[in-house]
């Protein structure tokens, strides 16, 4: 009798994990990086393919770094964290291996500032272990470790400004986090600024006009997805409310382009999302004008869908192709439906 609950136990955990890695859960894509890309001189744009990425992965991060988008870490197609770095060569179509990271992780985050390239937190294991360490790439050169998150997060979102990181939410070993910690690289330091309204994880970041732009995300839960905008002002150290996005979505991918902040892709509890929705300080766009004030005058921006559907992804990487250039990529994710057959 033993033996039997023993295999019944067995083929419980077993199905359950097949079912994480195969069916609602970690479905990793091996299909080719999506390019968001200007039409002519008018603000229209289209999706097209390149090269496919060597290792299917999701929950992973990347940057650009010495001319070249490095995608970093995250899970593969069996739930293992894994160390994983590719680089991608948008001038040729072609990847290669980089050096792996000194750890595995995934949802950490990535950014470049000067000529190093920095990989910060995200979680160890399939137990979602937050780690505080940052490993730094200079150059072509290996991985060093620099000074540690002040706490360690998983699932949070950075940005650049003024040649500073700017690191906030996700979650720690306390649960969801609104810090907002900031990394100065000349003196490998970090400091705590005045935290994020809303604490959530799985959200979006991106720096655009010297401001710190926080989008979607979620509490922790798939079917509690927020759709609010914050804007922080690190002149003043202030928080702003901003308008919310028209898909509210977490596990999604954030970046800026032709001067855009734009979200894309993302997951709820039915699967995963196809809306790529930016926002744009142009009046001509077809949601309503928004006023608020952020400390430096009153501006009048607005969210807008600037695609139609594509496939939908959770947990994608997305990069603007060099300051005010007019293509972004998006890398990895994974997809799922609850539904989904085969």
């Amino acid at each position: 009798m033993r033996i039997v609950l023993v295999i019944l136990i067995l083929g419980i955990l077993l199905g359950a994990y097949l079912f994480y890695v195969r069916g609602g859960g970690v479905q990793p894509e091996l299909g080719a990086p999506q390019v968001i890309e200007r039409q002519g001189a008018t603000r229209t744009y289209a999706w097209t393919q390149k090269a496919e990425m060597p290792t299917a992965r999701t929950e992973v991060t990347a940057a650009v770094h010495d001319g070249k988008v490095y995608v970093i870490g995250g899970f593969d197609g069996f739930a293992r964290t894994v160390a994983t770095v590719e680089v991608y060569d948008p001038a040729t179509d072609a990847w290669r291996s980089a050096p792996d990271l000194p750890e595995a992780r995934h949802h950490a985050v990535a950014v470049t500032v000067g000529d190093a390239l920095y990989v910060i937190g995200g979680f160890a294991g399939t137990g979602f272990d937050p780690k505080a360490e940052v490993f730094a790439l200079k150059g072509q050169g290996t991985w060093q470790r620099v000074a540690a998150l002040p706490e360690a997060r998983g699932a949070l979102a950075a940005a650049v400004v003024d040649n500073r990181i700017l690191v906030v939410g996700g979650v720690g070993p306390q649960g969801l986090a609104n810090d907002l910690f900031v990394y100065e690289p000349a003196t490998d330091a970090w400091t705590k600024k005045t935290p994020a309204p809303t604490r959530r994880d799985h959200l979006a970041a991106g720096a655009l006009g010297g401001l710190l732009y926080v989008a979607g995300g979620r509490e922790k839960s798939l079917s509690k997805n927020l759709s609010i905008l914050e804007v922080y002002d690190s002149a003043s150290d202030t928080w702003h409310a901003g308008p919310g996005m028209p898909t509210a979505r977490g596990g999604v991918a954030g970046a800026v382009f032709d001067g855009l902040f734009v979200v894309a892709g993302g997951e709820q509890p039915s699967g995963t999302f196809t809306e790529v929705e930016a926002f744009d300080k142009f009046k001509s766009f077809v949601y309503g004008a928004v006023r608020f004030v952020e400390g430096r005058g009153e501006l009048h921006w607005k969210w807008r869908c600037i695609l139609g559907p594509i496939a939908g992804r959770y947990a994608p990487a997305a990069i603007g192709w060099r300051p005010g250039a007019s293509r972004l990529y998006r890398f990895g994710g994974g997809s799922w439906s609850m539904c989904r057959g085969g």
